[in-house]
């Protein structure tokens, strides 16, 4: 929950880099949050409203975590647009995502795993 809160706090922060384990708990806490709004949802009779405030709420940090966890990987932003092909990108993607950090100061900053060892 902390790293969920954490991205929160850095709303709109698109530079620096982002750990793995930024990255994923804050994917896991919003998919579990999800799940628990469209159970909700449809319980409530909403049609989705309610998960769909939710969502647009979370797009901004959403795309600022993985933004930072590409940088971490030494890799522009820019490669979230891998998304708009359809298996290809969202694969490619994934697999820059669990990949581990680069060790050594890049152009986005030091490594974060320095700095808190």
């Amino acid at each position: 929950m902390h790293w969920y809160l954490e991205v929160l706090r850095q709303y709109a922060v698109f530079e620096g880099r982002s750990r793995r384990t930024e990255y994923w708990s804050f994917m896991l806490f919003h998919l579990i949050i999800l799940i628990v709004l469209r159970i909700t949802d449809g319980l409530a009779g909403t049609s989705g409203m309610v998960s769909m405030f939710y969502m647009l709420a979370v797009l901004v940090p959403a795309v600022a975590v993985s933004v930072r966890r590409l940088h971490d990987t030494n890799r522009s932003g820019w490669w979230l647009l891998a998304t708009f092909f359809p298996f290809i990108g969202v694969i490619v993607l994934l697999l820059f995502m669990v990949q581990d950090s680069d060790p050594k100061s890049n152009q986005y900053g030091s490594c974060p795993k320095q700095a808190i060892l």
